[in-house]
């Protein structure tokens, strides 16, 4: 059974706190490096600021995400944007690439959402992703769990979050069935802009 989170995405909020995602995700793009022609899945798209630029190099992209909000946002730039969880993709070998930034340490189970990527893909397409890893927000969770702990709540099991080590994810890769090129772990401080309050408010409500 998928393990889906309570947070509530607004694709309002998410432009105003959240505004670093796609820019840290250009890197990602360039890693793709999408081609006129090709048919690229966009998995945890989000409002759609890298869909539209994928879609602009010429390839056709499907983009999908699990809030609605943010679906919403997408289509309303013009895309080809779809309320499906990354653990329930039914696409079969229609795509020669699926790509994700900043959404699959919100999937789970794994081994679910890398199944369906798997088989979304033709063969030898190509999966290129980011995700939060291991230590991500490693302050803030800190922080959290010490919080919580004093009023005798347990943060780990409220946590929506899955970080790996870049190991652990290669082995989940692997048995799914991925030829692992190229994974590691990249530090990335992050100042957040918005403010610590906004933050949480755009991405912890979970321990709320």
């Amino acid at each position: 059974m998928a393990e889906l989170s309570k947070q509530h995405w607004s694709a309002e909020r998410y432009a105003a706190t959240a505004h670093f995602v796609p820019a840290f995700g250009a890197p990602v793009v360039e890693l793709l490096d999408p081609q006129p022609g090709e048919r690229i899945l966009d998995l945890g798209c989000g409002d759609g600021v890298l869909t539209e630029k994928i879609g602009a190099i010429g390839a056709t992209v499907v983009a999908v995400d699990a809030a609605p909000d943010m679906v919403a946002a997408a289509k309303a730039r013009g895309l080809d944007a779809r309320v499906i969880p990354g653990q329930s993709l039914a696409f079969e070998g229609e795509f020669d690439a699926v790509f994700s930034n900043a959404a699959l340490h919100w999937m789970r189970p794994q081994e679910a959402v890398l199944d369906g990527v798997r088989r979304a893909l033709k063969p030898g397409g190509r999966f290129v992703a980011e995700m939060g890893g291991h230590n991500n927000t490693a302050a803030i969770l800190t922080a959290m769990r010490a919080v919580l702990a004093r009023r005798g709540i347990e943060a780990l099991s409220l946590s929506p979050w899955y970080f790996p080590s870049a190991a652990a994810y290669r082995k989940k890769l692997e048995a799914a069935g991925f030829a692992v090129e190229e994974i590691a772990i990249i530090p990335r401080p992050t100042p957040i802009d918005a403010g610590l309050d906004a933050w949480l408010d755009a991405f912890a409500e979970d321990f709320l």
